[in-house]
């Protein structure tokens, strides 16, 4: 023997950080973050200029996990995701992923609930080992080597992760978990229709650790049952069940940033942090000048960053507080961004105004229009004199000049007529 060795140290350590398959349900139609979902799986909605399972993707097999297995329902979100990802060869060339992971699918079956997508890929692939579910619209920094740590020392049937929320008027749309000394969860409340009845501050993340034991209540015969009776939903129906049948269901509080962004307003939030809070490396981002993170490393991209940083030194152009800008977008003269993400291939024309909001690929802003709060889709064209304020607009939109948008939402491949005002609307 080795001196120094100790062959069941070593043991207990690879048991306690190794989790390498990592189940993601991206199932549903994603109708909270309509008017960008119409058309698109969730999953699918740019993010970062990116997409949003990419950075999912990446953040977890930056940590070791090596095949994700996406719950797809329904021909859009298979599609999609397919298409792009393909078994995950692409993935391997992202920041911090020093090697191949791999990709597979739901079958073409439906599912009743996000743990009947789970129950299917188990049976589908013969897994029985403890996997990681985290849901397609969560963004989180959660550290998996703590979470499978904590899922071993408690023994626990199932972990789930927790974050502690200030708005309590949040509460209602999520679900809410009562810890005892231990940290075993007692009590859960999905969806509390009234703050009142919300027994805590303490919300289901949607990340979890399944062991063993529970992957074969999910296989069973038993859950089998509830899937024909329609409850395979892990909020509403398993994780009670498995609450008052006795189970150790260990709760782990979060420290670490986690956005649900199923809605246009969370998006944006997400979107806004993350902008303020990752590292250049971490957005893919070439090029650094006060708060602007520019991306593209091709010569045309570095060129153009030389541009916008000389004609922003120069005061032509103004880019205030956080900003993030893809590749090859364009800004004409006095144009002002200010805490914005603008995505590849988009024009911004002479006078625009952006604040806070998100602006997707291949995108025209007219002159002299001013967008704040909002989220701009794909392929878009905005005319002259556009007000925009707390409003969404869907992908392949025309906005004719002078239109006014005031808390609305517009559907994909609509055309807004020249002088509209919409108020509190849907344009569908």
């Amino acid at each position: 023997m080795l001196i120094g060795f100790n062959p069941t140290r070593l043991q207990g350590v690879q048991a306690l950080v190794l989790i390498t398959k990592a189940f993601i349900p991206v199932g549903g139609l994603g109708t909270r973050l309509y008017p960008l979902t119409v058309e698109t799986s969730k999953a699918m909605v740019r993010f970062l200029n990116n997409f949003l399972i990419n950075f999912i993707i990446r953040r977890l097999a930056s940590q070791g996990v090596e095949e994700f297995y996406l719950g797809v329902s329904g021909y859009f979100n298979y599609k999609a995701l397919h298409d792009h990802l393909g078994g995950g060869f692409r993935i391997r060339l992202a920041p911090g992923v020093s090697k191949l992971v791999r990709i597979r699918y739901q079958p073409n079956e439906d599912s009743v609930g996000n743990a009947h997508s789970i129950r299917i890929l188990l049976e589908y692939y013969k897994i029985k080992e403890p996997i990681l579910v985290v849901q397609g619209d969560t963004v989180a920094n959660i550290n998996v080597r703590k979470l499978y740590r904590r899922h071993r020392e408690a023994g626990a049937f199932m972990t789930i992760a927790l974050k502690e929320i200030e708005d309590v008027e949040e509460l209602k749309h999520f679900g809410v978990a009562v810890l005892d000394e231990n940290g075993l969860i007692r009590g859960f409340v999905e969806k509390p229709r009234r703050v009142e009845e919300a027994p805590s501050r303490l919300v289901n993340t949607g990340i979890y650790v399944i062991s063993e034991e529970m992957v074969e209540f999910l296989l069973s015969e038993e859950f089998g049952k509830m899937v024909e009776g329609g409850r395979a939903d892990f909020g509403a129906h398993v994780i009670p069940k498995i609450i008052f049948d006795g189970r150790r269901v260990v709760g782990y509080v979060m420290d670490g940033y986690w956005f649900d962004i199923g809605t246009p307003e969370r998006y944006i939030e997400a979107s806004l942090y993350l902008l303020r809070t990752l590292k250049a490396e971490e957005l893919e981002v070439a090029t650094v000048y006060r708060g602007v993170r520019m991306q593209g490393y091709s010569p045309a991209s570095r060129a153009l960053h030389i541009d916008l940083v000389e004609r922003a030194a120069r005061g032509v152009i103004a880019l205030d507080g956080d900003v993030l800008l893809g590749r090859h977008v364009r800004l004409e003269d006095n144009v002002r961004i200010a805490n914005a993400i603008i995505d590849n291939y988009t024009i911004v024309k002479r006078g625009s105004n952006i604040e806070e909001s998100v602006i997707m690929d291949r995108s025209v802003i007219g002159q002299r229009s001013t967008i704040r709060g909002s989220i701009i889709g794909r392929h878009v064209r905005i005319g002259g004199n556009v007000k925009m304020n707390a409003s969404y607009i869907g992908d392949n939109v025309i906005l004719e000049d002078n239109v006014i948008l005031e808390n609305c939402k517009v559907w994909p491949h609509r055309i807004v007529k020249s002088d509209y005002k919409c108020i509190n609307e849907t344009i569908t």
